[in-house]
């Protein structure tokens, strides 16, 4: 029979079986026909040939399986009868359904969640030509601190290297798009002309940029966002040419980006521009730019390594760049490595949480088909004795598992789509390649495996165990044997649960104390009722030397003539923002100790009263005041990091430096005020300068507006913008934000895989005292008619409730202990985490013990009471 006919005819069999029952029978019955008709050809009486022929075929339903047994379509009708079998089992015994998918759904729908996250952002290559060869040149200083990139050294390593085929520079920037009805502050980047080169990334619609766009005096040129295109041109294809004001600039459009360009170094960024940069200028050395290269075909990182130390080497000994140390390192790390560096570890320890979640959901489910099957023995052992094999009973409960973990895959999938939607709501701001977390095809055929073998490895105990053919034939004593053999596995796997709900519950222990250190911290102002806004002015409109400060002093003005405003000021930068602005400091007499230490210092232009609106204490001299202005003696105040790492132990007041070149006349130091956490609250005191703005000899672009007011500063936004707008319409206002959110946000990670871990331990908890409630509720089943007896022999209730605490204490002892050890290994995967909390804390040790131990107890109770309540008489009847 050709294959085509076989397939044809065992899916008429699947779709309508009568017929083919008859082809069946027909065919036995020509078959025994002939075997007759032969035996009476060799002599035999008809009735004697009836007989040999019965005695060679055997019955007649038997011959009929075994015709039917051949082909395709007999394999897939079995399975679709054990199906059938499984499904009208499940809807049987609809409270063991529903607990079991919903314990696979919650395992299986944490589990396709987290590598929704996890996935794109750590294991999947970055939508780059060739991604592992675009690399970071990352400059690390003596002090292991990393250095931003300089432009000078960009062009020694782009004349010397021979390792890169590209190499290019970038740098963030926030233009004003104005000409609009109100003015807008776009994300954007310089960039040097090589940046999309880099990427391996074309514009879908114009031109790359061009070396002659990055020339030093070229008219600037712009790149734009597919977004920004649909956003501001209406997707006009006729767009290029077309001019955005920006920083009031016309800058012309000359290429829009395809709509899935993904920009890793700044995801925000809509415009791109170049540089134009000269080597002449006074910023050439300055470390402000990132650096990016690619890779040569053949060329290993390694030997690109060793060739960037000896040229940075070389650069350094011939040209002695000042702002570079003696002994910087580069490395070249893949670009996805390096933006993903910070969050790698917290990852990976969700993912450890996550398997032990999954873990549980399938022990918990190993243990109800235990119980399951406990309870359907006389049926396994009826169908055996019916003739049904090992294997046929084995295939039947693997079937059940494996309908059972479909069905919770499925709602599992369905938790997990809703799931992927908070986790990227609430993910902290930075998070790498956020926008590409979702539950798509990839995920879901992980889903799938992880279904499938969730299925396999749930039933494949319990079928193995239920389906022992001298566990099926045993008598009363081999069954009280057989009993206790389960119950122990049982109780191991229970005891493995709460081994891992420990595990869990440390882990967010571990994190919810360290968030509790963490805001314990004191960033060294205040922050209560304080708004920010900030305000970056364009360097065509205020280009001119005095014009930024005099709009900043008009602009203060205008806005503590707000009704509610009670105090207001200008910064530089803002702490906890993400400025980073930083200078060398020389002090005119250093002690001899500060030469080996010296390091960057953060330095703030102020306007007077600054200081005390953000809560500064003055620890010696004085603050900034107005007297403090352009042509008066320049003065500076200092924080205590820098007065102690600088000055020495003598008296700070008095002492000069110079900020930045050392080539003009040095500033006195007037005053010195109490440490400010800049960074983050967990980072280091930075060391930091206060001048005023009047005083620095650059005017700032950028500054931070400040405002406190009555009753809350929030509610006069609105109002402030527009005081900032009477003085300049076109001047957008961005980055509003009140110093309380600024602080929370700097431990947005911790805080953010602190709900992870804590989501974790609430369902480890959840499914840990089911486990263990189902194990003592079967343990209790079970032994009834031995609790019977030993109530019928004087045991009280107490006893009997005893019985089953001390059976309970021990299981839970036992995964305490177990617990306890793989949490320690564990918690060096979270030492990156932590703040001010050891992975090993006892307190946090101690605080779960004790919880794990007072829920098994509550698991416990009811059992208990169920088997204290057993009636002696009842059971003897």
């Amino acid at each position: 029979m050709s294959l085509w006919r076989r397939v044809r005819r065992g899916l008429a069999d699947l779709a309508d079986r009568a017929p083919r029952d008859r082809d069946t029978a027909d065919e036995v019955a020509h078959f025994r026909d002939q075997l007759i008709a032969e035996g009476e050809a060799r002599g035999l009486s008809r009735e004697e040939a009836r007989r040999a022929a019965s005695l060679e075929l055997g019955g007649e339903t038997q011959l009929r399986e075994t015709v039917r047994s051949h082909g395709w379509e007999r394999t897939v009708a079995s399975v679709l009868e054990d199906l059938r079998y499984a499904w009208r089992g499940l809807r049987s015994d609809r409270l063991f359904s529903a607990v079991a998918i919903g314990t696979v759904a919650v395992g299986i729908g944490a589990a396709t969640a987290i590598v929704s996250a996890v996935r794109p952002v750590l294991f999947d290559a970055l939508p780059y030509q060739e991604p592992l060869r675009v690399r970071a040149i990352v400059e690390t200083a003596a002090d292991g601190g990393r250095n931003p990139g300089t432009f000078g050294m960009y062009r020694a390593l782009e004349e010397r290297t021979r390792s890169f085929a590209d190499l290019a520079v970038l740098a963030g920037w926030s233009p004003a798009l104005t000409g609009e009805a109100a003015p807008e502050r776009l994300v954007g980047q310089r960039v040097s002309a090589s940046y999309f080169r880099v990427l391996g990334v074309t514009p879908a619609l114009g031109r790359d940029l061009l070396e002659s766009d990055d020339r030093s005096g070229s008219a600037p040129v712009a790149i734009i966002s597919h977004g920004l295109w649909r956003r501001h041109f209406a997707s006009d294809p006729a767009v290029l040419g077309r001019t955005l004001r920006l920083d009031d600039v016309d800058v012309p459009v000359v290429g829009v980006m395809p709509p899935g360009f993904e920009n890793a170094m700044e995801p925000r960024a809509e415009v791109w521009t170049t540089l134009r940069y000269d080597l002449a200028e006074g910023r050439a050395w300055g470390h402000h730019l990132q650096t990016l290269g690619r890779l040569r075909g053949g060329v290993s990182a390694e030997a690109a390594e060793a060739e960037l130390n000896t040229v940075g080497a070389s650069v350094i000994a011939d040209l002695n760049p000042p702002t570079y140390g003696a002994t910087p390192r580069w490395s070249a790390p893949s670009v996805h490595d390096d933006l993903t560096r910070d969050v790698r570890p917290a990852f990976i320890a969700v993912l450890v949480a996550v398997g032990a979640v999954l873990l549980l959901a399938g022990v918990n489910v190993t243990n109800l088909l235990l119980v399951r099957g406990s309870r359907r023995r006389e049926e396994f052992a009826l169908r055996a004795a019916l003739g049904a094999s090992r294997s046929r009973l084995v295939r039947q409960l693997t079937t059940e598992s494996l309908l059972l973990a479909v069905l919770g895959g499925m709602l599992g999938v369905a938790l997990a789509a809703a799931g992927v939607r908070a986790l990227v709501a609430a993910a902290p701001d930075g998070l790498p390649r956020v926008h590409a977390i979702a539950v798509d095809l990839p995920t879901l055929a992980v889903a799938t495996v992880l279904t499938m073998v969730t299925g396999i490895l749930v039933g494949v105990v319990p079928a193995m165990q239920h389906s022992a053919q001298d566990h099926l034939a045993m008598d009363l004593a081999a069954a009280r044997t057989t009993g206790g053999r389960r119950r122990t596995l049982r109780s191991a796997l229970v005891a493995s649960q709460v081994a891992l709900a420990l595990m869990l519950l440390v882990g967010s222990g571990l994190l919810l104390r360290s968030m509790q250190r963490l805001f314990a911290v004191s960033p060294g102002f205040d922050a209560r009722g304080v708004v920010t806004l900030q305000l970056q002015l364009s360097p065509r409109r205020y280009g001119d030397e005095g014009s930024a400060r005099r709009f900043f002093d008009a602009a203060l003005e205008a806005v503590r003539n707000v009704p509610g405003v009670t105090e207001a000021a200008f910064t530089s930068q803002l702490p906890m923002s993400g400025d980073n602005d930083a200078y060398g400091v020389t002090p005119e007499s250093p002690p001899e100790r500060a030469a080996p230490d010296r390091r960057d210092t953060f330095r703030y232009a102020v306007s007077p009263g600054y200081l005390e609106l953000m809560g500064i204490p003055l620890r010696a001299g004085r603050l900034l005041d107005g007297q403090d202005r352009t042509g008066g003696l320049p003065v500076v105040v200092v924080n205590e990091s820098f007065a102690r790492r600088f000055m020495g132990e003598g008296d700070p007041i008095g002492r000069r430096l110079w900020i930045g070149p050392t080539d003009g006349q040095p500033y006195t130091v007037v005053g010195v005020v109490g440490d400010v956490k800049q960074l983050s609250l967990a980072g280091e005191v930075p060391d930091a300068v206060y001048t005023t703005a009047a005083q620095w000899r650059f005017d700032d672009l950028a500054m931070s507006l400040v405002v406190r007011g009555t009753p809350d500063a929030e509610v006069l936004i609105p109002a402030v913008r527009q005081a900032i707008w009477s003085v300049d319409r076109d001047q957008p206002v961005g980055r509003i934000a009140t110093m309380d959110a600024l602080l929370a946000a700097t431990a947005a990670e911790r805080r953010f895989i602190l709900l992870l871990f804590e989501g974790f331990a609430a369902a480890a908890l959840v499914l840990t005292m089911a486990g263990i409630y189902g194990m003592m509720a079967g343990l209790v089943a079970e032994r009834t008619r031995e609790i019977g007896l030993r109530r019928a022999v004087g045991a009280t209730g107490a006893h009997v409730a005893g019985l089953v605490f001390r059976h309970g204490a021990r299981v839970t002892g036992i995964g305490i202990a177990a617990g306890i050890a793989a949490a320690v290994l564990g918690g060096r995967l979270m030492r990156a985490m932590l703040y001010g909390v050891a992975f090993v804390d006892v307190i946090t040790y101690a605080a779960v013990v004790l919880m794990i131990a007072v829920m098994a107890a509550a698991a416990c109770a009811v059992p208990a009471w169920r088997a204290s309540g057993i009636e002696p008489g009842k059971v003897l009847q």
